[in-house]
């Protein structure tokens, strides 16, 4: 760093003087005083990672160590795209001697793959721009001064791996949680491979493919004392793709998350809201103790269907159904639905009685309890999470996606919306690289005064830069290369 630091107050100061002198002569333009100095200091920050990084690569080749079980094959340049930019840098290919795999040590210290192309910092840009808009939009975020490709953007995010939850030490007590559950209907370009789409019996392709979420929270509260608006008390969403025998894994995942934060010996009750799909109600199945209700807007839009034909009636007939429905069996509501049906003149609106009459009974418990437990059940938003978390990048422009690519970003969204780190996520993707080979044997380290000692050897890098610092750095450099040393020992 102090060569760059060094090379800055020979060459960037001047240019930063400069800089400054163009704007206090004309103190208007001042966008040109802003991008001037602003690229300046990308330059110093690029090449100050570069210095560390070749900085560290020649301490590796001077380790007694590394000699010992390595040989030097070449030098190579290397380009690693970062948040800041893209770095050049040096770097050492080597062969063991004993194995004879061949390695650039280098990465393993930095516990990089030699093919990759960016940093994690770029990479956690990227899926903070990915998650909210394009992937050709992701690519030119990814580096200040740099961008990557969009095919880059879609090879990361479908190699995306998601943590699992981490048991709470004290697990939280409620009364009452709530989960939503629903889907989104997403348009695919295929599903595996290109061209892989069928077409149904009217010869249209079926390119549409349920992107399911589900949402665990505790309750409703308001934004703000005064607000006539309320938000959800801690959701946690998950979303993804899960078809067939797949859905009981959206299942046991939910149930995790519910047995890692809360004491659920202690909840009186878990309720799930729904619209009565098949995959929603085998949620029950995988997770004991939950009382299905039908949700509030899909119960209202059927009841609306089947009585919006009665014109200055409707009200009164959607009170006679929800009365049924609350007090009385299905025989009486069947009784009422005859009578609206009675009513209808056209083939249309008959077929929304019918349909209205079979979607209730088919869901006769959900819907009754939905109308009787008013002071603990509370209103569903399932159709506005729908939109908000997974329709807004998915679905509501124009896209088509593979199947994979669905199911990854939707649960980037999910991850997204639980406030995941987006570093975090990267840094979950690295698998812990082994150790180089050739570590076996003990190693002796050096002191500090040794270190120190050799350093006297190494000032000639430095040389006429010394009188420009104003502070003594000397020390702290040295320090800094015998922890680096140190770490390069167990490293190796």
């Amino acid at each position: 760093m102090y060569i760059s630091i060094q090379h800055f107050l020979e060459k960037g100061i001047k240019k930063l003087e400069q800089y400054e002198k163009k704007f206090l002569n004309n103190p208007t333009d001042i966008a040109s005083f802003v991008f001037g100095i602003t690229d300046e200091l990308h330059k110093l920050g690029l090449e100050i990672i570069k210095e560390n990084f070749e900085f560290i690569d020649s301490e590796i080749q001077k380790d007694s160590k590394r000699k010992e079980n390595w040989s030097v094959e070449r030098h190579d340049m290397k380009c690693l795209t970062t948040s800041l930019g893209d770095v050049h840098f040096s770097k050492t290919y080597y062969k063991n001697k004993t194995t004879g795999e061949y390695e650039y040590l280098l990465d393993r210290m930095l516990e990089i793959d030699s093919h990759e192309r960016m940093t994690e910092d770029a990479e956690a840009k990227m899926l903070e721009e990915v998650v909210q808009s394009s992937y050709k939009k992701a690519g030119e975020e990814t580096s200040l001064q740099s961008s990557v490709s969009k095919q880059t953007v879609k090879n990361k995010i479908h190699n995306l791996e998601f943590p699992k939850y981490n048991v709470e030490r004290d697990k939280k007590v409620v009364e009452y949680l709530y989960i939503d559950a629903d889907e989104d209907h997403v348009h695919l370009q295929f599903k595996e491979t290109k061209g892989d789409l069928e077409n149904d019996e009217y010869n249209r392709k079926n390119n549409c493919v349920l992107s399911k979420i589900v949402y665990v929270y505790e309750g409703i509260e308001r934004e703000a004392p005064e607000s006539k608006r309320h938000r959800l008390i801690e959701p946690h969403y998950f979303c993804g793709v899960y078809d067939g025998a797949e859905n009981k894994d959206l299942w046991d995942e939910v149930y995790e998350y519910l047995d890692s934060k809360y004491d659920l010996d202690k909840v009186k009750k878990i309720y799930l809201n729904a619209d009565g799909g098949a995959w929603i109600k085998s949620g029950k199945n995988r997770i004991a103790g939950i009382t299905y209700v039908l949700d509030e807007f899909h119960l209202q839009k059927y009841i609306f269907k089947a009585t919006s034909h009665m014109l200055d009636s409707q009200d009164d007939a959607a009170r006679a159904i929800k009365d049924a429905i609350k007090e009385g069996t299905k025989a009486d509501f069947e009784a009422v639905m005859q009578d609206i049906y009675g009513y209808a003149d056209t083939e249309a609106c008959q077929k929304r009685i019918t349909d209205t009459k079979k979607y209730i009974l088919s869901n006769w418990m959900a819907a009754k309890i939905r109308l009787r437990d008013r002071k603990t059940i509370i209103g569903s938003s399932t159709e506005c999470h729908v939109s908000h978390v997974l329709s807004s990048r998915m679905s509501s422009r124009p896209m088509g996606w593979s199947r994979l690519g669905c199911d990854k970003m939707s649960h980037l969204r999910a991850y997204y919306f639980n406030k995941g780190d987006m570093l975090e996520l990267v840094r979950y993707q690295t698998k812990t690289l082994a150790k180089a080979a050739g570590a076996e044997s003990d190693y002796e380290f050096l002191s500090f005064a040794k270190v120190k000692a050799s350093e006297k050897n190494n000032n000639y890098a430095i040389g006429k830069y010394y009188d420009q610092l104003q502070v003594s750095v000397e020390n702290d450099k040295i320090a800094k290369q015998f922890n680096l040393r140190r770490t390069i020992r167990n490293f190796l």
